[in-house]
């Protein structure tokens, strides 16, 4: 049996076979810059892992207070390697890419101070950390103030406004990397690096923080080449390579790591504590497989930017786009549209493949949101998904794939159940 006969068998419809075929072949060159881009990537990490003198040793965890654990320590050695930074905070004990940032915002931010965002609103999630949205512990509630300057019509950077807003009380500068839940392009670390040199010009000790979630080994280079303070992210999304149970990351100044460290654990204790228990071999080896993993999940994106551009659906970025990240927005019109995407993607997944994802409240969204994620770690960005807001104009968020033949399949299951709903026509 030939792959054409066996996703016939595992319910892919002729007509979306054939588009997928063709979409397909318009895509090969584009498929080998980013294999080429992958094996830059693959390299780097390669070549930090060494400088960090990773050994067998390394491989085991330590547990209780987490003293002398040597694999944690020449894992963030090597994450610091990577991201060309002083130093790196890399524990299994921060949860997710907010709890990432909030750590890194809380420790660096003092009453008084100031924060700005040059970009817009940040990702939702970090409104309540923020205090945008009112929540408990939020920075607003410790006396920091919030400023945002929008992007102009054009997507450009407003560098007036950015001069206007900035004092003597601006601490911290604020950079989202990605889109997020926004309709916005994601930026390039160029254009990040564009910002840090205009802000630090105006005020040379203004810190400068990049969320760098989904945006890791895109590209070739990373904010923190362009003099980015502190570089933040996940585990569970590009670094982790799928293999990362939990965890996040802070890459920066060696003052700016002590400070998040302190604040993770407990003045006095700092990076001395925290064990790895039994994370350093899936870190470690999931470090090694994310440039291949992350260029599978870019793929992806691509694949179905392309596939749904070409049946007249608007897709953030389009096709032909250079990728900043790995998320892939569609806007599909209507609830039903983007209920029956995700419908497929879930049903696509290797795990809890017969659930049909619903609208539900979650933790630090202000929508309803869906999310189809049958993952073998809950939550993996990097694993695929599609999720969304349940708000006008109804566009779903689509990315991930720890390798293209199940990121491939993803996106035609997803455009299938619309074929087959009677949502759109091939």
């Amino acid at each position: 049996m030939d792959c054409r006969e066996m996703y016939k068998e595992m319910g892919i419809s002729e007509e979306v076979l054939c588009l997928s075929e063709n979409v397909l072949k318009e895509l090969e060159e584009r498929f080998k810059r980013i294999d080429s881009i992958a094996e830059y990537n693959q390299l780097k990490v390669l070549s930090a892992l060494q400088k960090a003198g990773i050994a067998e040793s390394h491989l085991t965890g330590t547990n209780g207070y987490g003293h002398n654990d040597l694999g944690r320590d020449a894992l963030e050695e090597a994450y610091a390697a990577y991201f060309h930074t002083e130093d790196a905070l890399v524990r299994g004990q921060i949860i997710c890419g907010t709890h990432a940032l909030a750590i890194a915002l809380q420790a660096n931010l003092r009453p008084g101070d100031e924060m700005l965002s040059p970009v817009g609103k940040p990702y939702d999630t970090l409104e309540e950390v923020i205090g945008i949205r009112e929540s408990i512990g939020s920075l607003k509630e410790f006396g920091i103030h919030y400023k945002e300057v929008p992007l102009l019509s054009d997507g450009g950077f407003d560098w007036d406004g950015i001069r206007a807003q900035m004092t003597e009380k601006t601490r911290l500068v604020e950079i989202q990397r990605s889109k997020g839940y926004s309709d916005r392009r994601s930026f390039s670390p160029e254009e990040i690096g564009e910002i840090i040199r205009f802000v630090k010009k105006i005020k040379p000790d203004v810190l400068c923080m990049v969320d760098n979630c989904y945006g890791e080994f895109v590209c070739d280079k990373e904010p923190s080449d362009y003099g980015a303070d502190m570089v933040v992210g996940s585990l569970i999304k590009n670094p982790g390579g799928g293999l990362a149970p939990v965890g996040g990351y802070i890459a920066g100044t060696k003052e700016c790591i002590e400070r998040s460290a302190i604040r993770l654990s407990a003045p006095g204790l700092g990076k001395e504590q925290g064990p790895s228990l039994n994370l350093n071999k899936d870190l470690l080896q999931g470090f090694f497989l994310a440039p291949t993993v992350t260029a599978a999940a870019e793929k992806s994106a691509i694949f179905a930017a392309a596939l749904f551009e070409k049946l007249g659906f608007s897709c953030h970025p389009t096709a032909d786009t250079k990728r900043m990240d790995i998320i892939q927005a569609i806007t599909l019109g209507s609830k039903e549209a983007l209920l029956a995407f995700c419908e497929g993607i879930q049903a696509a997944a290797p795990v809890d493949s017969f659930v049909r994802p619903e609208a539900s409240d979650m933790p630090g969204y202000a929508d309803q949101v869906v999310m189809a994620a049958g993952a073998f770690v809950q939550g993996s960005s990097i694993e695929l998904s599609a999720d969304a807001p349940l708000r006008p104009p109804y566009t779903v968020f689509f990315q991930g794939g720890l390798t293209f033949p199940h990121g491939k399949y993803g996106v035609m299951k997803a455009l299938d159940t619309l074929f087959k709903k009677g949502l759109l026509s091939l």
